[in-house]
């Protein structure tokens, strides 16, 4: 018996020693891609030395002679810090994913291919100013010159990914710039799975209801829109969902999740400062890292310094030393789908208003690891590609004998927003900075603006042209070859709507409509916000003048404006009614729940059990209003909808009908089924968070998942590699933190604000930043996640021009000199 246990002792010493050594050993190979910030290298592509001054949080401030090695550095510490990011964006516009992942990507890698935007991205460079064209390409030789560095130097592969998956790494090109701002535009859109939807939901309920479950914004009303069976022949009544669960590597976001953010500034006449004030916030998909990289660039024209995004040499949203600009989504109606009829007789053939006409054809050739290598036909009609019908659902709206092709203006061949971007950091007031956005194409945006005297809000972005006769006024799927309903072209960029000096001293934009034009020029009808624009109207017309302080309580506030409106409707017959329960009984929950809401003020706070009460009420009763009608369509609507549910509650042109269950014979109504849901959504609670009401925390189900895109599920290294993070806000507040809307976890917080910056031109450098998780992405370095914290906490780093504070606290200062050679 001794032996027996000095042997397992010794396997076990083995055991333990072999594991120890693996993770040693696989430390050793991933630290060794993490960059020296301190130091001195000599590069070939810059004509004078350039400093790269890294200030206490990691941001680096950018020293040179010139804008050529200003923008080279710039590529320099992008690929330090985000080359594996880099790459990843890189490969996926490309449609090369499944080079690396498999078939897990091939779908993905497809509808790439099919909608051809690096091909666009290509095409576009030459469309680019010359000033622009010289900035990409000196930051393309400082992406590759640390790309040298990392092959001639052990560099560890320049990232700890590329060990796991280890491939050639190509080297930078001006298109791949550009390729990964038309990416955004990709992850940004949404319009067409709104047309898809819209057109289900039709085939479904018909006509005279979808105006209740897809509700336009709150305004003026549109004109009533023909129902989609009347607009397509053989369109199927009902389909099921085809498409394949989210995927993190994929560019396109659920419909819910397209994009969002909040923006606006403060004039002289509205600040007590005595100069302007700006605030932004972007919203979009959490990861780790996030896709926001601070930097500060010191260019002839002077000092820019905000959030970039690594692979493209420009600060999209920030400030100089005269002007602040920040960027929300706009909700441009920007996408149209069409139904393109194939000639029975030669399927290379689609109808057109003069006859048939042949499809632009093109062999693709996707290289799929562990298998064969898998050839797919691209084409293309007049109006845009062909998209395939397992893509966004589109084989559910699709007649037998037609395909679906996509018209975008991202799909632009002849893209000038990065020279339009590039020109807008160089302006010094808002006036140039609307005229030097005149040439941004896409993802369109409203720019919020703000010099040292006024103020500008701004819609940026191509607007197509659509016939006034067009039959669906760009809400539906359309026949292709109907002249009406094709683009004209585009807008003037004069017809983007524009906001310069209010009298009322204040503009801001949550997503929310910012225009009530008849169709053509409406803008859309989709708009992303009907309830964060209520809270940031009362927050800004609370104070007559503000001060960077209440920007930033009104960039963390946290109170539901949609929560206060909705639960008096709601339980306007439940609020204190009922007999008295025992504990432990339905009864007694529900009346312990109604108890607690009735003291709520709405606020989203991380550390309350309310919010969560709210919230899972909410979704049940959504659930219960619409699974009868729809069927399995319900779980297309995976948020809540508040307009819908207000009009249900209050009855708006017979809404109240949703209450009633169809298949049920009783007659229910809207109180009974507010009491139902209520007890779905306490006896969901007690399965997944406790029954003990008091007790509950909204932030640990409301948990922000930074996670990594390709090894956050991995088993052990999702431990490393994921930041996880109990937060405040919810779907319809100012800080917010949009839930997944899916089981099992629909409270967490999937899609938030990647950055916050608040900018004060009294006093410039007093402005601050910060962003959700850190500078680098490497997961072994300590600026990983450094500043998720202070996110996390609502607190912010100083966003300073001046280099002696840069230089202060400098955690490493690198220095590029030309190579003599």
């Amino acid at each position: 018996m001794a032996l027996l246990f000095r042997w397992l002792l010794r396997l076990a010493t083995a055991l333990i020693v072999l594991v120890v050594a693996v993770f040693a050993l696989a430390y050793y190979f991933a630290s060794r891609s993490l960059p020296d910030y301190e130091g001195t290298f000599a590069v070939s592509g810059i004509t004078a030395p350039v400093e790269i001054v890294r200030d206490h949080a990691n941001v680096p401030h950018i020293f040179g002679e010139s804008d050529g090695d200003v923008f080279f550095a710039l590529g320099y510490a992008h690929a330090q810090d985000r080359l594996w990011q880099m790459t990843m964006l890189r490969r996926t516009a490309q449609g090369r994913l499944s080079e690396l992942f498999g078939e897990r990507t091939l779908r993905i890698d497809t509808l790439l291919r099919r909608l051809d935007l690096y091909g666009a991205a290509r095409a576009s460079v030459a469309a680019q100013d010359a000033p622009t064209t010289a900035a990409l390409e000196a930051y393309a030789a400082g992406v590759n010159a640390w790309l040298a560095e990392v092959n001639s130097g052990a560099r560890g592969r320049g990232a700890p990914e590329m060990w796991m998956f280890n491939h050639a790494v190509a080297p930078w090109q001006p298109a791949d710039s550009i390729a990964v701002v038309k990416l955004m535009a990709l992850q940004l859109s949404g319009h067409l799975e709104d047309e898809v939807l819209r057109a289900r939901t039709s085939l479904v309920l018909g006509d005279e209801r979808i105006n209740d479950i897809l509700p336009d914004a709150p305004g003026a009303p549109t004109a009533a829109l023909p129902a989609y069976a009347s607009l397509i022949e053989g369109a199927p009544r009902y389909a099921q969902n085809m498409r394949m669960p989210f995927d993190p590597l994929s560019p396109v976001r659920p419909r819910e999740l397209a994009g969002a953010s909040n923006a606006w500034a403060a004039g002289i006449s509205r600040s007590a400062t005595g100069s302007t004030l700006l605030a932004n916030d972007p919203h979009l998909g959490l990861t780790a890292p996030t896709i926001w990289y601070l930097a500060r660039l010191e260019l002839e024209s002077g000092g820019v310094i905000g959030g970039t995004i690594p692979g493209v040499p420009v600060v999209m949203i920030g400030r100089s030393s005269d002007l602040g600009w920040g960027l929300t989504s706009s909700y441009l109606d920007d996408q149209d789908v069409f139904i393109e009829e194939v000639n029975a007789q030669n399927a290379n053939q689609y109808r057109t208003a003069d006859g048939w006409a042949d499809f632009e054809t093109r062999d693709s050739i996707i290289s799929v690891r562990d298998s064969a290598a898998v050839t797919i036909q691209l084409q293309w009609t007049g109006n845009g590609p062909v998209i395939p019908p397992d893509q966004f659902d589109l084989g559910t709206i699709r007649p037998p004998g037609h395909v679906t092709t996509l018209a975008w203006t991202a799909l632009s061949r002849e893209d000038t927003s990065v020279s339009a971007a590039m020109d807008l950091m160089r302006a010094r007031n808002v006036r140039q900075a609307i005229a030097a956005t005149a040439g941004y194409i896409a993802p369109s945006q409203v720019l919020t603006m703000a010099d040292r005297n006024g103020i500008a809000m701004k819609l940026i972005g191509a607007m197509p042209a659509r016939d006034p006769a067009h039959q669906s006024q760009g809400r539906l799927p359309t026949y292709g070859y109907i002249p009406t309903n094709q683009w004209q072209g585009l807008l003037p960029y004069t017809d983007n709507p524009e906001f310069v000096n209010p009298e009322g001293g204040i503009v801001g934009n949550t997503n929310n409509k910012i225009v009530d034009r008849p169709f053509p020029n409406h803008v859309s009808f989709e708009w992303g916000d009907t309830q964060r624009i209520n809270r940031w109207r009362r927050l800004m017309q609370v104070r007559e003048v503000h001060t960077r302080e209440s920007f930033i309580e009104a960039q963390l506030d946290t109170v539901s404006y949609t929560a206060r409106a909705l639960l008096p409707l709601v339980g306007a017959d439940l609020w204190f009614t009922g007999e008295a329960a025992p504990e432990g009984t339905p009864e007694h929950q529900r009346q312990l729940a109604l108890q607690l809401l009735s003291e709520w003020n709405g606020e989203m706070n991380e550390h309350l059990p309310e919010p969560l009460i709210y919230a899972a009420w909410m979704r049940a009763l959504q659930d219960r209003l619409i699974r009868d009608e729809l069927g399995g369509l319900s779980r297309e609507f995976t948020h809540v909808d508040p307009v819908f549910i207000e009009r249900v509650y209050r009855d708006v042109g017979g809404a109240a009908r949703w209450c009633d269950v169809l298949q049920s014979a009783p007659v229910e109504t809207c109180t009974d089924l507010a009491r139902l849901a209520l007890d779905d959504a306490l006896l969901w609670i007690a399965q997944n968070h406790g029954s003990a009401l008091e007790s509950l925390r909204w932030g640990d189900a409301h948990q922000a998942t930074h996670d990594h895109p390709v090894l956050g599920e991995a088993a052990v290294l999702n431990w490393f590699v994921n930041i996880r993070q109990s937060t405040s806000g919810g779907d319809n507040t100012l800080q917010r933190g949009r839930t997944s809307g899916v089981d099992p976890f629909p409270f967490q917080n999937v899609h938030a604000a990647g950055y916050r910056g608040v900018y004060d031109f009294a006093d410039p450098d007093s402005s601050v930043f910060v962003t959700a998780t850190g500078q680098s992405g490497h997961p072994l370095s300590r600026y990983y996640d450094d500043l998720g914290d202070l996110w996390r906490r609502g607190e912010y780093i100083p966003m300073s021009l001046d280099p002696a504070l840069a230089r202060a606290a400098a955690v490493g200062v690198t220095v590029l000199e030309p190579d003599a050679q």
